[in-house]
């Protein structure tokens, strides 16, 4: 079912947002060649704790996996992508990171990830990771009342193909509100003008990832961790995302000053 949040029920939604993308912002300053992927994980529970907020991650059991899940972040490394498990990982010059959070705060939740490489970029992976972030924004402009579902998706899409990138279809982004999953599915590409119309008071997460030379996936086998099936490098980006009357409002948008700058050289979003 799907539950339409009232103009208060967002706002409220709103502060756990604005949690998860300063915390999100604070993740990605402390990652650095050198830094254990576990430290991040630490700097999380303490930050988490400290502001009386839940991790949707603790625990969470789905159908994949095995075990409940035991960490509050999903750190995804190179050709990772995907639901990553942080362990004990010291962060090289270059690698591409993903990180991924979701954190209820007064029974309200808000879901968000970003990429970024540590050290010294290669130019192929800031590509990938511009896609990405392109992406999500051609998705959250179409997130529009009036609008469809597939509105959002082919937009996705649209921009991965302009990139030149392929997109799965096995996982992509989702309803949110009192919990982390709820309907309905936000596939990473659709047809327009399709789908489920969009209403004000609709709270999704939309979560553009791209693997650079494939479109398929395989599973390490903790069972959680997903990676491009040709190991070719990966990244992830999302927000969380509530319809309303005045258009699309981004809850977990990150500091202004913590957003990362163009790549050199970078493709420009496609028309």
């Amino acid at each position: 079912m799907i539950e339409l949040k009232s103009a208060e029920e967002v706002d409220r939604m709103a502060v756990a947002g604005r949690f998860v993308g300063e915390l999100l912002a604070e993740l990605a300053g402390v990652a650095a060649v050198g830094v254990n992927l576990m430290d991040l994980e630490h700097h999380a529970r303490r930050r988490i704790a400290q502001r009386g907020a839940e991790s949707c991650y603790w625990d969470y059991a789905p159908s994949f996996g095995r075990g409940p899940f035991r960490h509050v972040l999903c750190l995804s490394v190179n050709d990772a992508v995907l639901h990553g498990l942080p362990h004990d990982y010291v962060l090289r010059d270059g690698d591409l990171l993903s990180i991924d959070m979701a954190v209820g705060v007064g029974g309200w939740v808000a879901d968000a990830a970003l990429s970024l490489v540590v050290g010294t970029p290669d130019p192929a992976d800031l590509k990938l990771i511009e896609a990405t972030e392109v992406a999500l924004e051609a998705g959250i402009a179409a997130a529009r009342p009036g609008g469809r579902l597939g509105d959002v998706s082919a937009a996705v899409g649209e921009v991965a193909r302009a990139y030149g990138y392929g997109v799965n279809a096995e996982f992509g982004g989702h309803g949110i509100g009192r919990t982390m999953h709820e309907a309905p599915h936000v596939a990473n590409s659709g047809r327009p003008h399709r789908g489920l119309r969009l209403e004000p008071g609709l709270a999704i997460a939309i979560e553009p990832w791209f693997c650079r030379s494939t479109d398929r996936i395989r599973f390490d086998d903790d069972g959680w961790t997903i990676r491009s099936a040709d190991g070719s490098r990966t990244a992830h980006s999302e927000h969380t995302v509530a319809v309303t009357d005045a258009g699309p409002r981004v809850l977990t948008r990150r500091p202004a000053a913590s957003l990362p700058a163009p790549s050199p050289g970078g493709l420009a979003a496609p028309a």
